[in-house]
């Protein structure tokens, strides 16, 4: 664990406040022979309604679910999240950040496993009515930025801009994110580090004037907010490039849409603002991929996006990314962005992408 910067005193403060008026009122229960009830809101980012009547995107709970040490089952639960929550408040009194793992390995015998500790931030900041990073609890980055942008963070600054093709890392304390200063024309998302790496050796954000991000594979926090972050202050349109199979689509919803485990957090991380660049089911055939580029959907790659197609956001939002996906279950069939590499190694950064931002050919 690490100290930083404060964030805003009066902030911390109040989440002080709300931890010792919850401990309190769960030691009073205690005294008093009552068994502590607590109520913690539910939230979903979508449903499975197939005509799209509802209201998912709301950012309102739908609903409680209620703990209680009468039920043999939350007593371990509970546990664990009023030892997570002592570690928050000792965070927040010495103004020190610690990752998940830090935390885990505060108590790794009663803890277990990491995902213990995750659900009981998670049941925190419902609790709270807070972000993890108020909790002064944060992720590892893995994220990765190149670009035509210049930013601090903190009293480190950022100068992408001068080395626009090297890769930096995404800042973990974006809510110390500040001075951005940016030319770009356009911000792309793109799944891979691989794709990232070729669009760097590629010079692509010299002769593109952009800024190219990765969160490396399914997106962390820091990643997520980063890209919210830039959005809100640059205003710049956003496009995102994913692999044409079902964990890559899930990957593009994530931005979009944000993730069911964190949907209570959604509205500061979601970017409705990106678009689909690719790779589209429909590219196989526009781009003459040969069949020893594309491979068989496997049984659970169907089920997954059998799955998918049942989201409500897909009906009610973006009815052409939905097509897609059905498109893909009945072609049968995936690809990798890299497999367009088969016309050219620069096919990507020199064709593909630009044709199509150019061309306006995304959804």
């Amino acid at each position: 664990m690490e100290g930083r910067p404060s964030n805003s005193q009066s902030e911390h403060v109040e989440l002080l406040r709300k931890i010792r008026e919850f401990t309190r009122a769960i030691v009073e229960d205690l005294s008093n022979g009552r068994s502590p009830t607590i109520l913690i809101d539910r939230f979903r980012n979508y449903c499975k309604n197939p005509i799209a009547n509802c209201y998912c995107s709301s950012d309102k709970s739908y609903g409680k679910e209620i703990l209680t040490l009468r039920r043999e089952s939350h007593v371990h639960r509970l546990d664990v999240l009023l030892r997570v929550l002592l570690i928050v408040q000792q965070l927040l009194h010495e103004n020190k950040h610690g990752s998940k793992r830090d935390i885990y390995y505060m108590h790794p015998s009663v803890f277990s496993d990491q995902s213990v500790v995750d659900r009981a931030i998670n049941d925190i900041c419902l609790l709270m009515q807070c972000s993890r990073h108020n909790l002064n609890v944060v992720s590892v980055g893995k994220g990765l930025v190149m670009g035509w942008i210049r930013f601090s963070e903190g009293r480190k600054i950022f100068d992408c801009i001068n080395c626009p093709n090297s890769a930096n890392p995404v800042p973990v304390y974006v809510e110390e994110v500040k001075d951005i200063i940016s030319g770009a024309h356009y911000i792309l998302v793109v799944e891979k580090e691989s794709v990232f790496q070729r669009l760097a050796n590629d010079q692509f954000c010299n002769k593109n004037r952009c800024i190219v991000l990765t969160g490396r594979g399914y997106p962390d926090i820091p990643t997520r907010r980063f890209l919210r972050l830039l959005i809100e202050k640059l205003c710049l349109p956003a496009y995102c490039l994913v692999d044409c199979d079902p964990y890559g689509f899930d990957i593009l919803t994530i931005y979009r849409f944000g993730s069911m485990k964190m949907a209570y957090d959604a509205k500061y991380m979601r970017v409705p603002e990106i678009r689909w660049l690719g790779a589209f089911p429909s590219d196989s055939e526009n781009y003459s991929l040969p069949e020893q580029c594309l491979l068989p959907l496997t049984a659970e790659d169907k089920r997954k996006i059998e799955a998918m197609l049942l989201r409500c956001y897909l009906q009610r939002e973006v009815t052409p990314w939905r097509l897609e996906l059905k498109l893909m279950l009945q072609k049968g069939v995936k690809f990798e962005i890299e497999a367009l590499s088969v016309h050219s190694l620069s096919f990507l950064s020199e064709s593909y992408i630009p044709s199509k931002i150019q061309g306006g050919v995304h959804i």
